[in-house]
This record gives C-alpha cells, structure tokens and sequence, in this order.
C-alpha cells in the first residue's frame, strides 16, 4: 500500500512540475482535457522540461475520428480588407481538398484553372479534433474582379490562407473560420477576407454533383 501511494504522489508531483514551468499551458497549448495517459509521463527527476511537455501534449485521444482524407470545402467570406462584405455570405471559394497523414495537404480550387488551382498547405493538431491549416499558395491575377477568366497572367504574388477547425464527433465533416492574405511580389499585402469554412468529407459514393 505504502509503494503504490509513492508512486501516486510522484505521478501528481509530475503533473505539478509541467504546469508550475508553464504558466497559462492549458489555455495556450492546447492540452487535453482528458486525463494525460499515465504511460506517457515520466516522472524521474532527470527528465527535461521539453521531455515533460511532450509527454503532455502527446496525451490527445488517438482513437478519435481522423482529419486524413478528401473533403468537399466551402469558404464562405464575412469581411473584405477590413469591413463586413456588401454580400454576407458570398462565397469565395468552393474545393476539393486532400489532407495527408504526414502533416500536408492540397487544394483543388474551382478558380480558373489557368491561374493555377492547385495549392498547397500544412496542417497540424492543436487539440482533440481541432486542427491548424497554414496554406501558401503562389498566384496569378488573384482577386482582381477585371480580369478575364481567360487570362493567363503573370504571377502577382501569393498568398496565405490560415485555418482553424474542428471536426466533428464522427469525423464526416467540419467547421471553422479563415483569414486570407494576398501579397504582391514585394510582398505587401493588397487584399483580406475573414471566414467561414465549412467541409464534408468525400467518399467512394459522392457525386460530382454534391459538388456544385
């Protein structure tokens, strides 16, 4: 009995010492609010703070639905450049996108193809089933409302698309919001939405016309 309250008391201590090093974790990190898995810590006196908060944040349900696979993706903007959009609810884009299991992921936008449509991005885990896209694509003629849909431009910069999500409990869809950044080649920004995003997941069964 004594041996197994020691050992408790060293689990606790732990615990203790991963939030005393950090103050706010839990608010900032993203750490779970389940119960850390006791496998993962170890409690010995030399292991290190980088160690310990490894173990904390490695502690997410691995069970849980996966954001790996094909999704049909909506972008629906809410602000342009600062201010509520004339049209609320305009939607600004409509996707196919793939997230892989090694942290990538692709975009296939219904833009003009042309341009270039196909854009990459890399994602990572931030809670349970929460999720951060950091998406860069390069562009060309990117928002410019008087340019011919067949026109094949130069390239005007690029972008940065930036995503946080949460998928639901069982993992055929998912909703969020977005920022969207477009820069020139100098690397100034000239253009910004704020949104929605909203996705379902694409199976062996889904229709292109689901799609449209």
């Amino acid at each position: 009995m004594r041996l197994r309250i020691w050992n408790w008391i060293s689990g606790v201590g732990a615990v203790a010492l991963v939030f005393s090093m950090v103050p706010g974790a839990a608010a900032q990190c993203g750490l779970p609010e389940k119960p850390i898995h006791p496998s993962s810590w170890q409690p010995q006196t030399s292991g290190t703070r980088a160690q310990l908060m490894e173990a904390a944040l490695n502690g997410f349900d691995d069970h849980g639905p996966s954001i790996v696979g094909m999704w049909h993706v909506m972008f629906t903007a809410q602000t342009q450049n600062g201010a509520a959009i004339p049209a609320p609810g305009a939607v600004i884009d409509n996707s196919v996108v793939v997230w892989h299991s090694d942290g990538t992921e692709i975009m296939n936008s219904s833009r003009a193809a042309q341009d270039g449509n196909f854009c990459l991005g890399i994602w990572a885990r931030t809670g349970e089933r929460t999720y951060v896209l950091n998406h860069i694509p390069w562009q060309g003629n990117a928002y410019d409302p008087t340019a011919p849909a067949d026109t094949i431009g130069a390239p005007e910069g690029g972008g940065q698309l930036i995503e946080k999500i949460t998928l639901s409990p069982d993992g055929n869809s998912y909703t969020g919001s977005f920022t969207l950044h477009a820069y020139d080649t100098s690397g100034n920004p000239y253009a910004s939405f704020t949104g929605v995003v909203s996705a379902k997941r694409i199976t062996v069964d889904t229709q292109f016309s689901s799609l449209l």
